[in-house]
């Protein structure tokens, strides 16, 4: 275990972290919220919004997919999710919805967008399993952001969706 360098919590703590935040809106699964948890974690994300009815550690259903992360990630509780966009906003986050919009930017061409950005802060929100992101969200975004799919299906479970662009913005 010491050769793969994990980091301890307190190392994880302390350690830079990616000027990203991954907000849930209204998230009904709690395999769900724990595998973006552990995924955080896994790409050093500043942190997560937990958002509406979103299940909140501790809950042992969190942390059979999270392993642990719930005590190394940062994270907040907003009973709207359109106040946590708000709060990003205020700190200087470019927030976009991961969305299938009009106008949506498509992830492999996003990375040369937001270059173009002064502040490269930015928050994703995540949207229900079933309802997508709310519209009262949608509108208080930057934009929104899509993941291009080829298949029957147009669209993702949210824990495979924040794997795809947490993983596309840090590599």
């Amino acid at each position: 275990m010491d050769e793969l360098g994990r980091k301890s919590v307190a190392d994880f703590k302390l350690a830079n972290k990616k000027p990203i935040v991954v907000v849930m809106d209204n998230i009904r699964s709690m395999h769900n919220v724990g595998s973006v948890f552990r995924t955080a974690d896994a790409f050093l994300i500043s942190g997560i919004c937990l958002c509406g009815f979103t299940p909140q550690p501790p809950h042992r259903d969190i942390q059979k997919t999270a392993l642990g992360a719930t005590d190394s990630v940062d994270w907040l509780y907003y009973e709207q999710t359109a106040a946590a966009v708000l709060a990003l906003k205020e700190q200087g986050y470019k927030v976009y919805a991961i969305e299938q919009t009009q106008g949506s930017i498509s992830l492999e061409n996003f990375k040369s967008h937001l270059t173009q950005q002064e502040n490269n802060s930015v928050a994703f929100v995540f949207g229900n399993e079933v309802e997508g992101v709310s519209n009262e969200v949608l509108i208080q975004c930057d934009g929104a952001v899509e993941i291009p799919q080829y298949g029957m299906k147009h669209s993702l479970n949210i824990s495979i969706a924040a794997a795809i662009v947490l993983w596309e913005m840090v590599r």
